[in-house]
């Protein structure tokens, strides 16, 4: 399992809908990821100011697709397609070393 940081959208109900976005921890078994994509959309909202302050303005974002069985379920995740590959592969290194 490695954890990741997930960007969830909120509806905010008042006299129209906003939408606003929290981040929270998320953990995922790397051998259930089928596919990461950048996000770009997500450094669009991040430019709006609809994602959270505390994100750095160079921030990029990554869309995993996870397999549900029939289904697939997508996650925004931080962070560079890249980057999110490295770590899940690094995860599967160290289950390696574990295993002998």
């Amino acid at each position: 399992m490695i954890k990741l940081i997930e960007v969830c959208e909120q509806l905010k109900a008042s006299n129209s809908y906003q939408r606003r976005y929290t981040l929270r921890e998320i953990f995922i078994n790397p051998k259930h990821v089928v596919a990461l994509r950048e996000e770009s959309s997500y450094t669009q909202k991040l430019e709006e100011g609809l994602l959270p302050e505390e994100l750095d303005s160079r921030q990029q974002f990554t869309r995993l697709t996870l397999d549900r069985g029939q289904s697939g379920l997508d996650v925004i995740v931080i962070g560079a397609p890249h980057l999110v590959e490295s770590k899940l592969r690094e995860s599967g290194r160290a289950k390696n070393v574990l295993k002998g």
